[in-house]
């Protein structure tokens, strides 16, 4: 590793570390641990499951059952960011992940899909299913739900996948436990058991609660752990995201190609939702999407894992990065095994923001176009400018798209909304 990049990651103070590993999309698409095939398998199942969805959901009614958020020019941060030196070719929107029906980020297609697998699985052996494409409705009778009453939901979580996995199980009919550090954030512990999910928390962190609620479920058929570290199935849902990219662009009018690339910044834990959402735009856009990490300094776990060739072999705490962090989705210190073997070739870069830089990005995110963001989901917002600066030899003469993906946000409670603002301002005078 270069010597700066070791001094600036044990200082806690922001990276941007360039990945070697970065290949075309031509030499590694048969090599990968998730395919393409796998990732559209996915989407045939949401499609498949929609009707059930809209169904059970009233928020999913007006879409016909599909999780979907949309892309949102904002030019309030784009002319900000233009203000601070980004080129003035560059073009700025938003995926409005913060804002995803049900349960408000980007945690939502991961979860679903992961809830939908295991319902899936159940229902095809006990014979509520006769086979893919039998009438999904058959779920949402007394009979199916009666039998998944009988079946547990396990999962740890920092708090969003928590809450997707607890409020499409609990839909169902599923049993829900969902175990989180003591330090996870308040009211997302409260919306779960509002919602009927069991939350059980734990004195240590995120990586200590996986390790007790895998143990539990270890050998027992009717308690199903829902693995953030290594399932493939929420891995693959949050691919969904990256394979509908085309149309979304399409959409809203923007044509990218290596030419003019497509810059994903995107906010990172253990890598999951990330990588999951990088790996589906590369094998949509090919060599025309440019994905990027963006970690607190505190927690840079996928970015450790991907810059020593350990993936989930290292943990931050070995370079005295403690963890704890505003940026409560991302306080991680250890990556996923298989988001960094998907992201060793897929990624072009990684960077690390502070939380005092987070939480001033909510403050300004609000201002400029009226978002409603968590620092989790505002730390995308460091990205353009950091990667313009780092000299990305892809970028390097060419306009870009910048997609800055919104992870969380649109459910904070009011009182804490005002108080995060708060905070930036503080931050901003600081």
């Amino acid at each position: 590793m270069d010597a700066a990049l070791v001094a600036g990651l044990r200082a806690a103070k922001p990276v941007c570390f360039v990945n070697p590993g970065r290949r075309p999309m031509a030499e590694i698409r048969d090599t990968l641990p998730v395919t393409l095939a796998d990732i559209e398998a996915a989407r045939d199942r949401f499609a498949w499951f929609a009707p059930l969805l809209a169904r059970l959901f009233p928020e999913l009614a007006p879409a016909e059952g599909v999780v979907e958020s949309p892309l949102l020019s904002v030019p309030g941060l784009a002319r900000r960011l233009h203000e601070a030196g980004l080129p003035e070719t560059d073009r700025v929107y938003l995926a409005a992940d913060h804002a995803l029906p049900v349960v408000g980020s980007v945690k939502a297609r991961g979860g679903l899909h992961a809830v939908l697998c295991v319902a899936e699985r159940l229902a095809l052996a006990e014979g509520l299913l006769a086979g893919p494409g039998d009438d999904c409705l058959r779920l949402a009778e007394p009979a199916a739900r009666a039998f998944f009453a009988g079946h547990t939901l396990s999962v740890g979580s920092t708090g969003n996948l928590g809450l997707s996995i607890g409020v499409f199980g609990r839909g169902l009919g599923f049993a829900v436990v969902v175990h989180m550090s003591a330090e996870a954030t308040a009211w997302k512990k409260d919306r779960l058991r509002a919602a009927g999910a069991v939350v059980v928390e734990h004195a240590g962190d995120y990586a200590a609660a996986c390790a007790v609620a895998r143990a539990e479920a270890a050998g027992n058929d009717r308690l199903h752990f829902i693995d953030d570290e290594n399932s493939v199935d929420l891995f693959t849902g949050y691919g969904v995201a990256g394979l509908r990219l085309p149309a979304k662009l399409a959409a809203a009018g923007l044509t990218v190609s290596p030419e003019t690339p497509l810059c994903l910044h995107l906010p990172c834990g253990v890598g999951g939702a990330p990588g999951g959402i990088a790996l589906g735009a590369r094998l949509a856009l090919d060599d025309a999407a440019l994905c990027f990490t963006v970690e607190p300094t505190k927690a840079p776990a996928v970015l450790l894992g991907l810059a020593t060739g350990r993936h989930a072999g290292i943990d931050a705490r070995e370079w005295g990065l403690t963890g704890p962090t505003v940026a409560d989705g991302l306080a991680v210190t250890r990556p996923s095994a298989l988001a960094c073997a998907c992201l060793e070739h897929v990624l072009d870069g990684a960077l690390t923001v502070t939380d005092a830089r987070m939480l001033r990005l909510v403050g300004e995110a609000h201002a400029a176009d009226g978002l409603r963001l968590e620092p989790s989901a505002a730390a995308a917002l460091a990205g353009p400018l950091a990667v313009r600066r780092a000299g990305f030899p892809a970028l390097a003469g060419r306009p870009a798209v910048h997609l800055l993906w919104a992870t969380g946000g649109s459910l904070l409670p009011d009182a804490v909304f005002a108080e995060l603002l708060t905070q930036a301002g503080a931050c901003a005078c600081s």
